[in-house]
């Protein structure tokens, strides 16, 4: 890591500024309220004119003065624009921004907004980002937080839109530390932010086609480490991952403090015989150690969650968080439906939804937590290939459904990498086609099973996100305990 000091940009007034917000979505929306309260004047672009669309921009223009929404073109930057703030998924070669770029005009995220807006007294941020394991990892950090006794939100990518946490009714100065999760678009448009610490869970191709490579995707990841006060925490297993802290610019004293699923080395937290422990804030930390907590307390204690729960410990450890406070939140803590959810068991089978497996990363670490499986899979691929995927998990593999439009393409990794495994192709993209495949997949399973849904592939072919494919997977497994299935 580089050492140099870092501050943070000095407030500026938004009085008569004249912005432009590109896109009507959440992170749009809340951007133009938030700065037309502060007095600027904004215009909101947006390429699409749907009936939904138009009723979004009558209500913002109904309810705030000086906004006003141009759908059909999101092309042409207003006349007069100082600032461009954009929505998170509009990529970088929009030609939008080509025209602010020709006209000398910023653009900025909704997230460098906020992080421009949080005042003198601001709570410090605790950020999280990776491509995989973020929200996790970001309601663990909040939950060990708050056993602490820390007054705390989980923001950011998570859902709350980072700008009306700061501006929001509830007195922003009046918490102690933020954990804010943090996407990769988020990351690319945030050039000024500088956390009092930082965690890239893991990197793995993931968005190449807004990003243009992996090269590009991993600099916009390794953002969240500019500017670090404390710790840059990292994936011991994933050395893409230090990489990016030995690049980034931090203040002088900011430590990289990694973490590993084996015994930990100084400055790492690790794994010892089933305790969860710290070698990196303790004194003499070349000798001694301090026990967190035990595999058990970590829900579910797959391997990719329990380097959730270590990464999570290492940033509240880095803001002094107590050994039992970490504990405490782990025990605490409850995963968001749809991640390796435990659905239920039928006939001595377990039933484990992960739909939010929407990438070969991810199928890979759910995958990895179970001995013999019979795995539905499939989807819309985004371009990605499966050959790794299954190679490594093979061994595990009683069997597989295949569903989805490119259930083709797992279908011959499976033919080139496990060819004893049974494999159940299901021609069809319905969504009734989860209820065939559950049924398919049972008639596969054997006492001491699971049946886990994680398709490595995204959901819109069949359904509208990932939480109704996972929706549809478990009120099919509950048609098989009503013994309707």
């Amino acid at each position: 890591m580089g050492g140099r000091q870092v501050t943070s940009p000095e407030g500026m007034s938004w009085q008569g500024m004249h912005i432009t917000v590109a896109g009507l979505g959440v992170s749009g929306i809340s951007a133009a309220r938030a700065l037309a309260g502060l007095g600027a004047s904004v215009v909101v672009v947006d390429g699409g004119d749907s009936e939904v669309l138009r009723e979004k921009a009558a209500a913002l223009e109904s309810s705030l003065e000086g906004v006003r929404v141009r759908l059909g073109d999101g092309d042409t930057l207003p006349e007069g624009t100082d600032l461009v703030v954009t929505s998170p998924g509009w990529k970088p070669t929009s030609p939008l921004f080509a025209a602010a770029a020709e006209a000398g005009v910023d653009v900025v995220g909704d997230v460098e907004i906020a992080w421009r807006l949080r005042g003198p007294d601001a709570p410090p941020w605790l950020a999280v980002t990776g491509t995989n394991g973020k929200t996790t990892t970001t309601r663990m950090l909040a939950s060990i937080l708050r056993a602490a006794g820390l007054r705390t939100a989980a923001v950011g990518n998570i859902g709350t839109p980072i700008i009306d946490i700061v501006l929001g009714e509830e007195a922003y100065s009046d918490l102690d530390v933020l954990a804010v999760e943090l996407s990769s678009y988020q990351l690319h448009w945030a050039p000024s932010l500088r956390a009092h610490s930082a965690a890239v869970l893991n990197l793995a191709p993931d968005h190449l086609d807004w990003h243009g490579s992996m090269e590009a995707y991993a600099a916009d990841k390794g953002r969240i480490y500019e500017g670090n006060r404390v710790a840059c925490v990292y994936n011991v297993a994933d050395k893409a991952t230090e990489d990016l802290v030995r690049e980034a610019d931090v203040e002088e004293g900011c430590r990289a403090i990694g973490f590993t699923l084996g015994t930990p080395g100084p400055s790492q937290l690790g794994v010892v015989e089933g305790i969860l422990v710290d070698r990196a804030f303790v004194e003499d930390r070349q000798k001694n150690a301090q026990e967190l907590a035990e595999v058990a307390d970590v829900n579910p204690p797959a391997p990719h969650n329990i380097a959730n729960a270590l990464a999570a410990a290492a940033l509240a450890r880095a803001f002094g968080v107590p050994a039992k406070a970490v504990r405490d939140g782990l025990r605490a803590f409850r995963p968001d439906a749809h991640r390796i959810e435990h659905v239920a068991d039928v006939d001595q089978v377990a039933y484990v939804d992960d739909s939010k497996a929407t990438n070969t990363h991810a199928a890979e670490a759910s995958l990895a937590a179970y001995e013999s499986i019979v795995w539905i899979a499939g989807g819309l691929a985004k371009g990605a290939t499966f050959d790794e995927l299954v190679a490594k998990s093979a061994q595990r593999l009683r069997g597989a459904v295949l569903i989805g439009a490119d259930r083709g393409l797992i279908r011959e990794a499976l033919a080139r990498h496990a060819p004893e495994v049974p494999v159940v192709d299901l021609d069809r993209t319905d969504t009734g086609a989860m209820l065939a495949a559950v049924q398919e997949a049972r008639a596969l399973a054997r006492a001491g099973d699971t049946v886990l849904l994680a398709p490595a592939c995204a959901s819109m072919d069949m359904f509208v996100n990932y939480n109704k494919r996972g929706d549809a997977f478990a009120e099919a497994v509950r048609e098989l305990r009503s013994g309707d299935g």
